[in-house]
C-alpha cells in the first residue's frame, strides 16, 4: 500500500453518512409504523424498527457504493 494515498473516508463524510442514515431510519420508522398489522403499540413499534433498521442498512450500502464509485470516478478524470 502506498503510503501517500488518502483515507477513503475523512471525518466531515462519516459524520454527514451518520446523520443521513438516521434521518432515513427515522423516516422508515414513521412510514413502517402503519404498516404493521397489530393493535398493540409495543409489537407496532417493535416491527417499525426491526424493519427499518434492514432498509437503513440497504441505504447504508448504497451509500457507501455511491460514494467508493464517485470517488474512483473524480481520480480517473484527475489522472487524464
Amino acid at each position: 500500500m502506498d503510503p501517500t494515498e488518502t483515507k477513503p473516508t475523512r471525518g466531515a463524510a462519516t459524520a454527514l453518512d451518520a446523520v443521513l442514515t438516521l434521518a432515513v431510519f427515522a423516516f422508515f420508522t414513521w412510514v413502517m409504523k402503519g404498516h404493521v398489522p397489530s393493535t398493540d403499540p409495543f409489537n407496532i413499534w417493535f416491527w417499525a424498527l426491526v424493519t427499518a433498521s434492514c432498509l437503513t442498512a440497504v441505504f447504508w450500502l448504497a451509500l457507501q457504493m455511491f460514494r467508493a464509485v464517485l470517488r474512483a470516478q473524480l481520480e480517473a478524470g484527475r489522472r487524464k
